[in-house]
């Protein structure tokens, strides 16, 4: 027995009631997702900011400490040249010289010479002694470059990782307000859906915004979760 009109009009309105119904479910699940990855991506943007500002803090404080260890490398170049100078005249013939001339060895080495630079010296000498063909410079010693550039090489590592969490952040900051952009399209696929009276369109434009949502969703899921 064919169903009546009435029978067919109430059907027929049950069901697009029902697919008015899913179409704000998804309304308010993309909704809630775009605030969700809005927030995440802010987050993120924030932690760039104070990544970079450390980290730019950082380097500039790498680049004082280089530039003082710097000028002590060139002080004690200038140093060691004037000691190879007294040294020189110490090992001359005329005594008198050689006397004035160790003073000024004593002086000099008393007032300019750190202990660094003299357990450099200390350990050139015995490469020297040990090798006398090749000479061995004291500013050559390890010990000696770690003493008076280990703490901007640390300084300056420090400022490189926090440029590295400065760019992460930032990375994905950047995927995240793609997601939201994507999130946005397919709300405004579903708000087209939700006032159309074409069934046929309603469920191609339902289709295709679950698509870009679906795709935004699973972009978001692999950014690492941040509380701050």
């Amino acid at each position: 027995m064919p169903e009546s009109p009435d029978a067919v009009s109430s059907r027929r309105r049950s069901f697009l009631e029902d697919l008015q119904l899913l179409i704000v479910i998804l309304l308010g699940v993309v909704s809630v997702a775009t605030a969700y990855v809005s927030f995440q991506a802010a987050l993120y943007g924030g932690q760039q900011a104070a990544a970079y500002s450390r980290g730019g803090a950082a380097q500039t404080e790498a680049e004082s400490i280089y530039l003082e260890a710097n000028q002590q490398y060139m002080q004690d170049a200038e140093t060691l040249t004037r000691l190879s100078e007294y040294q020189i005249e110490m090992d001359g013939a005329d005594p008198d010289v050689a006397a004035a001339a160790a003073e000024k060895y004593d002086q000099l080495y008393f007032t300019s010479v750190s202990e660094d630079l003299d357990a450099a010296i200390a350990w050139a000498q015995a490469e020297n002694e040990a090798d006398p063909s090749t000479y061995t410079d004291p500013q050559g010693s390890e010990d000696y470059q770690d003493a008076l550039f280990g703490a901007w090489s640390d300084a300056d590592a420090e400022a490189e990782a926090l440029l590295a969490q400065g760019d992460e952040a930032n990375q994905y900051s950047d995927r995240l307000t793609l997601n939201t952009v994507l999130m946005a399209i397919a709300l405004f696929l579903l708000g087209i859906a939700a006032v159309i009276r074409n069934r046929r369109a309603q469920w191609i434009l339902i289709g295709v915004s679950s698509g870009i949502f679906l795709l935004a969703l699973g972009l978001t899921v692999i950014v690492p979760f941040t509380w701050f």
